[in-house]
């Protein structure tokens, strides 16, 4: 059974510069994905790194928009919240719909598109492939890695910037992003 995967076809500035009066001729293609990639229940492994940041990015905005609505700080001055917030917090960050994060192709690699992702340069015109499997695939790498990291420390490394969030998820010996990660790892 084929999954009909919607397309989002961002378009870029249609004007070149230096030639205003010529018309330029833009065309994309959707990514070709593979059997894993449309088919697996899990991340395809050259897309775990990028979901690990994804997640990680997700993990951060939810618990610093939770802090953001907090009127009173704790002894030390900060908005720290408390340990029943944050927990349903982070279940809220992995049961969120994931609809904004896709795939594309970059340099005939795909790679994982949305919020928290995509430092690179832009291209000028792209294809993105949403919904399908890749919300259920992030929901549950961010499963994953509740379970795996627990509530309790994921706060306390978010307490310390984002930076140090996707850190702790993704880098380091055994991290999804690390270069001496081994080739095979546990499926997410």
């Amino acid at each position: 059974m084929k999954l009909p995967l919607p397309l989002l076809l961002l378009l870029g500035a249609w004007a070149i510069p230096g030639n205003l009066g010529s018309s330029a001729s833009l065309s994309a293609t959707a990514p070709q994905l593979d059997e894993e990639e449309k088919y697996s229940a899990h991340m395809p492994v050259h897309m775990r790194c990028d979901a690990c940041r994804a997640v990680a990015y997700q993990m951060w905005q939810h618990l610093a928009k939770a802090e953001a609505k907090l009127h009173i700080p704790d002894s030390r001055g900060r908005l720290e919240l408390t340990e029943s917030v944050y927990m349903d917090v982070l279940d809220q960050s992995c049961s969120q719909s994931w609809q904004d994060y896709g795939v594309r192709e970059v340099n005939q690699v795909k790679r994982l598109m949305g919020p928290g992702l995509g430092k690179e340069p832009q291209p000028r015109i792209r294809v993105v492939i949403t919904g399908g499997p890749w919300p259920s695939r992030l929901s549950k790498t961010c499963l994953h890695y509740l379970g795996e990291f627990g509530e309790d420390l994921i706060y306390e490394t978010h307490q310390q910037g984002q930076e140090a969030l996707e850190a702790l998820l993704c880098e380091g010996p055994q991290g999804v992003c690390s270069k001496e990660a081994p080739a095979s790892r546990e499926e997410l």
